[in-house]
């Protein structure tokens, strides 16, 4: 298919430090966008277009994006970064993106834009990944849980999800309970490279999605509670979703992935001090593993006109970021965060201590197949190349 490019100028300059998140937001502006990219200056934008528009469309698509530019840069200000931990000077032997040979062996298979079915290889390599993190978890203490996939839609709108990440959604439904629609589709509906071609009308409401985040579950299963003795810490693995368009281009960013969490959930003091322990622990770790990875303070700018809570986010230190060189791109790719969430979910959910307060809390989380991936960057897809502890671990 060949594809149209169309560049314009934007009324405003995009700082250097805003370029990729305006780029990564141009995705969700338009069905017809594969693409976009913010120009080095941060004066222009150009799209990937999968169709020839009219004048009229391309002028509302520059409005649309440039709205975005707009909303993303007003009010923004350049973040101050504090490193906590640097070693991404980590000598590491391979430069080449696996992607291609994983594909080829067989050790991946793309079912869709960001749909991934894994093999051996790489399913031995996150059961490692995750025995690691489970060996934290217990250093804690930790009560295992299992939640669903499914979250009720109810919950993510108590917790302000619908405002803040609208573009990551997942939707769960079922045909409606109606004999007529239920033969009907079973005997026309069928699939096009676009997707199921049957009536919405066929579908019932929206009750459920797919879970965006493991720990939302241990918070609404406290709600309304006070907290057992004061203090809680849990782990669980489970299925994330997060939709990310175009965007969803290899295994550091997939529709659907796994996540490994241990949920601290106390006074402040309990839940800071126990979130800076499972970092020390995991440096120790990571050392171990022999991973080129840096910590540092992170934000994350929430959809369109949010940007001041990530610059919030950024000051009182709530999340810092685990990130892991890619050495084939000169980049790094988020693979675990230690996250303080104050009181949110505490106030929101009436998630209580002994003294009446609001419970405050923390996690650590780690996406399994981006910490797969991010190694298998840095040493490559034959073990021989790999450290030999963790050629031991896999065999």
């Amino acid at each position: 298919m060949a594809y149209k490019k169309h560049t314009f100028p934007l009324p405003l300059i995009v700082p250097e430090y805003l370029i990729g998140e305006v780029k990564a937001k141009l995705a969700y502006v338009d069905e017809n966008i594969v693409s976009g990219q913010v120009s080095e200056k941060g004066d222009a934008i150009t799209l990937i277009l999968r169709d020839e528009l009219t004048s009229s469309q391309i002028g509302a698509l520059e409005s649309k994006a440039t709205k975005v530019a707009e909303q993303i840069v007003k009010s923004a200000f350049k973040p101050r970064i504090q490193i906590l931990e640097d070693h991404l000077d980590r000598e590491v032997p391979c430069k080449v993106d696996p992607m291609e040979q994983l594909i080829n062996t067989g050790e991946i298979s793309k079912e869709a834009q960001g749909i991934y079915a894994i093999g051996p290889l790489l399913t031995r390599l996150i059961d490692y990944f995750d025995s690691q993190f489970t060996d934290l978890a217990d250093s804690f203490g930790a009560a295992p849980y299992r939640f669903p996939t499914l979250i009720p839609a109810s919950y993510l709108e108590k917790i302000n999800y619908f405002r803040t990440f609208p573009h990551s959604l997942t939707f769960a439904t079922h045909l409606r309970e109606d004999l007529d629609l239920i033969q009907d589709f079973s005997e026309h509906a069928s699939c096009d490279e676009h997707g199921i071609d049957v009536s919405m009308n066929s579908f019932s409401k929206i009750q459920a999605m797919l879970t965006p985040a493991v720990c939302y579950h241990l918070y609404f299963a406290l709600a309304d509670k006070p907290v057992p003795n004061d203090q809680l810490v849990a782990t669980a693995v489970g299925n994330c979703c997060r939709y990310e368009s175009s965007n969803l281009v290899s295994l550091d960013r997939m529709w659907n992935f796994t996540m490994r969490e241990i949920i601290f959930v106390g006074s402040k003091e309990f839940v800071l001090e126990n979130r800076e322990t499972a970092r020390k622990r995991m440096e120790d770790k990571f050392a171990q593993i022999g991973l080129a990875y840096r910590v540092e303070t992170a934000n994350d700018p929430f959809f369109i006109g949010e940007f001041k809570q990530a610059a919030f986010q950024t000051a009182f230190q709530l999340k810092f970021e685990i990130l892991a060189s890619l050495p084939f791109q000169n980049s790094t790719v988020a693979v675990g965060s230690y996250n303080y969430h104050q009181d949110f979910f505490g106030r929101n959910l009436k998630i209580t201590l002994s003294n009446g307060k609001p419970a405050q809390t923390a996690c650590v989380g780690f996406g399994l197949e981006r910490m797969a991936y991010a190694f298998l960057a840095q040493y490559g897809v034959d073990v021989r190349t790999w450290p030999a502890n963790m050629r031991e671990a896999i065999s």
